[in-house]
């Protein structure tokens, strides 16, 4: 009886509210009516598809737009939504616009879910959310209409406007560009300016946070007015993306992808890897003929991930940011670990290097298991399990060639790295 009355935390809230969506998404995707072909798909690969579009990774065995039918696509941008905004936080914004209740159950299970601070405020941040997410991503299918329409006709230029600019903003990486040539995802457009912005700035947008939006619709373009936390996300992203499109850049600019490519192209493209490496999935190049030095420069940026309370996955660039101070406090024989004049509280460097700890010990744990199971490079393998870890989605084209097992492994990497692998454990 006492087990029966025995309410959820909020951590198993959350960790319940995603196992239930992959759930839901993974019994739909196993329908015969969710394939092209007619035919239901193994178990084992619906629900790898399921995770990975629920948690917004963007890892497939099948090409999305050749293999699933028309209802299958819808079946997978509904789980790349709701799992980009976060099921908790939907749920909270709908329960407040019937002005239902919001116990304290609820609230606290929110404050879990976006990162916040406290449980104040937390019901206004729902529509916050609901309203900004609506509001980029309408403005994004517009923008993308335009090119899309004139090459695919009207009504197949608007929904591929629409999927891919809620794929982009979800940081989720799934597309529709495989008619022709399968598992492609955005190469076609590796020379276009206006494609390549759009999505790097719905990528950006939805990698930043919900509290980084707030502080910078408050304040605009006023830095010393952002709070801490908008602060170092800010710093911290404009090092990742810039520093890594550089290093990209140099390291992959004689290898076999960037041949017969200009300068100005070269540089469009590794700005465009930079910035998706972010958790977003997208590929404007052929990742496996970039070489070894830039295939692990985009482990280490896929490892980093977005920012606290957004729609991407990862590490966060907080925890590297603090992680980073730390060992310059060390260097500089300090006490005390500071940030913009503030002191970093204990609490949250000993949080920051656990989750570092465990991230890191899970992709190489998985990335040896895979390459052992599969005999394929370690490297290979390496790339594989972080970026699922991560939820990027980027992939040298080995998700489709694994076994069940090493299938397995990565879809449990998938659903610790979008929960959290400390809520996960914590919740347990």
């Amino acid at each position: 009886m006492k087990l029966k009355k025995k309410q959820l935390t909020p951590l198993q809230m959350i960790t319940c509210a995603f196992a239930a969506l992959v759930l839901a998404g993974t019994l739909l995707l196993s329908l015969p009516a969710a394939a092209r072909s007619g035919e239901a798909v193994p178990f084992v690969d619906a629900l790898l598809t399921s995770t990975s579009a629920s948690c917004v990774t963007g890892l497939v065995v099948y090409d999305t737009y050749t293999h699933w039918s028309m209802f299958g696509q819808i079946v997978i941008l509904l789980l790349i939504q709701v799992g980009g905004i976060g099921i908790i936080t939907l749920s909270m914004y709908f329960l407040s616009m019937v002005h239902a209740k919001i116990g304290m159950r609820h609230r606290l299970a929110m404050q879990e879910s976006i990162g916040a601070s406290s449980t104040r405020g937390v019901v206004r941040m729902t529509r916050f959310i609901a309203a900004g997410v609506l509001l980029i991503e309408g403005i994004g299918a517009v923008l993308l209409s335009f090119s899309f329409i004139p090459e695919f006709g009207f009504a197949k230029g608007c929904y591929f406007a629409v999927f891919h600019s809620v794929s982009a903003f979800c940081n989720a990486g799934f597309d529709l560009m495989g008619e022709e040539t399968p598992f492609a995802s955005l190469s076609g457009y590796a020379g276009n300016p206006y494609v390549c912005t759009i999505i790097m700035m719905l990528i950006m947008i939805g990698g930043l946070g919900f509290f980084v939006w707030r502080d910078l619709k408050n304040n605009g373009f006023r830095f010393k007015r952002y709070a801490l936390h908008t602060k170092v996300v800010v710093v911290t992203s404009g090092i990742l993306i810039f520093g890594g499109a550089l290093f990209f850049f140099l390291l992959s600019y004689d290898s076999a992808a960037q041949a017969d490519r200009s300068v100005g192209e070269r540089a469009l493209i590794s700005l465009f890897q930079s910035v998706s490496a972010r958790t977003a999935g997208f590929s404007t190049a052929d990742l496996s003929q970039i070489g070894g030095g830039a295939q692990m420069l985009m482990i280490c940026l896929m490892l980093v991930g977005g920012s606290p309370g957004s729609t991407a996955g990862g590490i966060k660039t907080t925890t590297i940011a603090v992680l980073f101070l730390l060992v310059r406090s060390i260097f500089r024989r300090k006490e005390d670990v500071e940030c913009f004049g503030r002191r970093v509280d204990r609490p949250v460097i000993r949080t920051a290097i656990a989750v570092f700890v465990l991230y890191l010990f899970l992709a190489l744990a998985a990335g040896i298991a895979v390459s052992a199971l599969e005999d394929i490079d370690i490297l290979a393998a390496l790339f594989e399990t972080v970026s699922a870890m991560a939820t990027v989605g980027l992939s040298l084209s080995v998700t489709p060639e694994l076994g069940p097992l090493s299938k397995i492994i990565v879809t449990v990497l998938m659903f610790l790295g979008r929960v959290g692998g400390l809520t996960v454990l914590l919740s347990l």
